[in-house]
């Protein structure tokens, strides 16, 4: 991964940062924020309450195929993250992260003051919300006492799916994770594949892409893997005191006991505003509502891009918040820079562009 400009110092508290724009969420949509904000030669600072830059692609999955960015027939949500950061580099955007946003408030001239929870300070004429669906946390598995596993046999995420390679594994879920985390662990010519792979879902019905359900189908038929309709309800323990069972209950009442090394639990995520929702601007089940023109919020100055936002017709889709981030930055200039026109250049022929890029201008003679 591309490594990104973070601050040098320590939380500032009684010298806060001055800045043209804060971008809270660095994930791809925050990312390419930087980058619209960038070709605007409007700096900024990213925060993040993650340690590492890319959001939920590479902290929920990393090695998921992606296939809908224009220009990049695939690539993983790491790749993906790893691209962004080196399109934004010639603006220097500096990152915060382990951080979480506290609060912000708007001060009597109008820029607003931007607190962490570790006491950095900024002040700032723009804030851009991208915190993807707020400060998200896996749903956890509700079962008394599995939780003692979590990390260590119980996981709700896969950062490395190579310490999967070769383990008996059980997959819960029935969403677009659960499937595709099954689906690759059970295909033959994986590079990581399991020893077994059972997996496990309330019913018989699935919220995830009809071609992996198709696929799933297909690996269950030609004895790859194994699906069974049910919840897990219990479990068991060996002499050591390691997880060795899983106890399922199916629709049929009976509960089937399921030896495993590996329990993965996909139930997606519980959106959590957490700060968010005491800043004051209009929201609508757990989302902000923008206008469709500059994506601003219902608070002047304040833009919100990518999943966090609400909107008719609204679509959470990456390349969506692509097209949200332009028009923010362009929404942003009147603030940031009243007295300049506000103009479309384009990078292929803009030598404006190719100076703030720092590219050569082409030739077209």
């Amino acid at each position: 991964m591309t490594a990104p400009t973070r601050a040098s110092a320590g939380p500032t508290t009684t010298h806060p940062i001055e800045t043209d724009a804060v971008v809270i969420g660095a994930g791809p949509v925050g990312l390419f924020q930087v980058f619209e904000l960038g070709l605007l030669e409007i700096k900024a600072h990213v925060i993040d309450a993650l340690p590492y830059p890319g959001g939920q692609p590479v902290e929920l999955y990393p090695d998921k195929p992606i296939y809908d960015i224009p220009g990049i027939p695939v690539c993983t949500g790491q790749e993906l993250a790893d691209r962004l950061l080196k399109q934004i580099e010639p603006f220097g955007a500096t990152f915060h992260l382990g951080q979480e946003v506290s609060t912000v408030q708007r001060q009597d001239d109008g820029r607003f003051l931007v607190a962490t929870a570790k006491a950095t300070t900024f002040l700032t004429r723009t804030v851009f919300i991208a915190a993807g669906v707020g400060a998200f946390q896996p749903r956890a598995l509700k079962v008394d006492g599995i939780e003692a596993f979590e990390d260590a046999q119980l996981f709700y995420r896969v950062r490395q799916p190579a310490l999967f390679a070769g383990k008996n594994l059980v997959i819960v879920g029935g969403g677009d994770s659960a499937l595709d985390w099954a689906i690759d662990f059970a295909r033959p010519d994986s590079p990581h594949r399991a020893e077994s792979v059972i997996l496990i879902h309330r019913r018989d019905g699935f919220q995830a892409a009809p071609a992996s359900v198709a696929r799933m189908r297909e690996l269950c038929e030609r004895m790859e893997m194994q699906f069974m309709v049910g919840q897990v309800t219990g479990f068991e323990t060996t002499a050591d005191g390691r997880l060795g069972t899983v106890k399922v209950t199916g629709a049929d009442a009976v509960t089937r006991v399921v030896a495993l090394d590996a329990l993965l639990v996909f139930f997606g995520l519980s959106p959590k505003l957490g700060p968010i929702a005491d800043w004051g601007l209009d929201i609508e089940r757990k989302q902000l509502m923008v206008d469709t023109e500059k994506f601003s919020t219902s608070v002047p100055g304040i833009f919100a891009v990518g999943d966090i936002n609400t909107y008719p017709g609204k679509k959470k889709l990456i390349l969506c918040g692509f097209h949200e981030c332009a028009l923010a930055a362009f929404g942003a200039m009147p603030i940031v820079f009243p007295e300049r026109p506000v103009q479309l250049q384009y990078t292929t022929t803009s030598t404006k562009l190719h100076k703030v890029l720092g590219v050569d201008s082409p030739s077209f003679d």
